[in-house]
């Protein structure tokens, strides 16, 4: 697809035995120019996975949060003049095959912005739990209320973006309150707001038939933690 230089980041953590499915896909599909997966402190063989599998591995120190290990990723791709950031999970719910759909919006339509969703037309939800599908589409709810975006899916975490949008003055991701979920939440609202070109994309969440590896979300701290950034935001609490 053109001469774009991509990367695709992956934060993971403890994801022995998926990492390597993942990236070994990721890489099959001969679209990215690298797969750079940030282990954020895992007690498994993660980052020995994934590096055998062919991506670039960063470890962090300790476990800081999804929110740190993306902007670990996204400084790397920055700092190495990547032009296409494709983010995806290192639990294997996400289908590498798709990575096409989230990228052509950005390449050939001129797109800063591509969301993964799983609710619009053409996507799919596979074994997706009934908490879930009620949760997603309720924080989607909210978010197109409060950001006035026809959005879908929003707390999908398989997306594209150019990285230049990282450059906007009014976008600082160096802050410690955005650590663990809040970053995604808040990189998406700021990029509508600051008029962006925003879409939608439809792809594919399947999840484990048991409820091991389904989550590592703490109920409620992390709900709010995605829930926050936007409210923060509207109101004028964060910047």
């Amino acid at each position: 697809m053109k001469n774009e230089k991509i990367i695709a980041v992956i934060p993971a953590y403890n994801e022995e035995g998926k990492i390597k499915t993942v990236v070994s896909a990721i890489i099959s599909e001969k679209i990215l120019g690298k797969v750079l997966v940030v282990d954020d402190g895992s007690k498994d063989n993660t980052a020995k996975e994934a590096e055998n599998a062919g991506a670039t591995v960063i470890s962090q120190p300790k476990n800081s949060g999804v929110g740190a290990a993306l902007r670990t990723g996204f400084e790397y791709a920055l700092k190495n003049n990547y032009d296409i950031i494709v983010v995806m999970g290192g639990d294997n719910q996400d289908n590498p095959s798709e990575i096409k759909r989230v990228i052509r919006p950005i390449i050939e339509d001129n797109f800063d912005f591509v969301q993964g969703s799983r609710y619009m037309p053409g996507g799919e939800r596979v074994n997706i739990p009934v908490f879930r599908w009620i949760t997603t589409g309720f924080y989607s709810f909210l978010f197109k209320l409060i950001v006035r975006f026809p959005v879908t899916d929003g707390t999908n975490g398989f997306r594209a973006f150019k990285t230049e949008i990282l450059k906007h003055p009014q976008i600082n991701l160096n802050q410690k309150w955005l650590d663990r979920y809040e970053l995604e939440p808040y990189l998406f609202y700021k990029t509508i707001i600051l008029n962006f070109r925003v879409s939608e994309a439809p792809v594919t969440k399947k999840y484990p038939l048991d409820k091991i590896g389904y989550t590592k979300m703490i109920p409620f701290l992390d709900w709010w933690s995605i829930l926050r950034p936007i409210i923060y935001l509207k109101l004028g609490i964060k910047e």
